[in-house]
């Protein structure tokens, strides 16, 4: 026999131990999971990307507000140029978020995004998005950020989406550290170095 059957204590310990694996090993599975189930089902106002834009174009037309907040502690002020815009669906639309750093070094931030309603955001699609990548604004920086999108026509043949007749896009930037080539012009060494 090569493994001797457990009894008593031992036994229960080894149940223990691989009842404390398993868990662990869920739990570390759950984020990438669950950030997989969002994109695919829309669920929680996660939307979709895609290259290009939408083949269809209804005649129905959906009124998109634009909404931004910021991560408490982030320096930066962000907000949206246009408050909201109403397109065709399926139509191409291009809105701007602006944003300023206001301090004297450089800060880097990403922006995590939502769709309200829920419903929508499967059909809320993305072609470009200053979202998909982290920003970086110098001291006193001010930059015009695009995101461009369309409403999935598909989004009339679902039950609860065809009653959809407002969506709000949400963004909330956060602060993220610097990338390695920005850091290291921070260091008071650098700096002394280029003086």
């Amino acid at each position: 026999m090569i493994f001797p059957r457990l009894q008593g204590p031992n036994r229960t310990l080894v149940q223990l131990v691989a009842l404390v694996l398993t868990m662990g090993s869920l739990s570390f599975a759950a984020v990438p999971f669950y950030d997989w189930f969002c994109k695919v089902t829309g669920f929680g106002g996660t939307t979709s990307v895609a290259a290009a834009g939408s083949d269809v174009i209804l005649e129905q037309t959906m009124k998109v507000r634009f909404d931004a907040s910021l991560e408490q502690g982030m320096p930066w002020t962000f907000k949206p140029v246009e408050r909201s815009m109403t397109i065709r669906i399926g139509e191409t639309g291009l809105a701007f978020y602006e944003a300023h750093n206001p301090t004297d070094r450089v800060v880097a931030g990403t922006a995590s995004f939502n769709v309200f309603p829920y419903a929508a955001g499967g059909y809320f699609t993305k072609i470009e998005c200053f979202c998909f990548t982290q920003q970086v604004l110098q001291p006193g920086e001010t930059v015009l950020m695009p995101v461009s999108f369309y409403i999935d026509p598909e989004m009339m043949k679902d039950p609860e989406g065809q009653f959809v007749h407002e969506i709000v896009l949400s963004y909330t930037f956060h602060e993220t550290p610097l990338p390695a080539d920005q850091a290291a012009l921070q260091t008071p060494a650098a700096t002394a170095a280029v003086n």
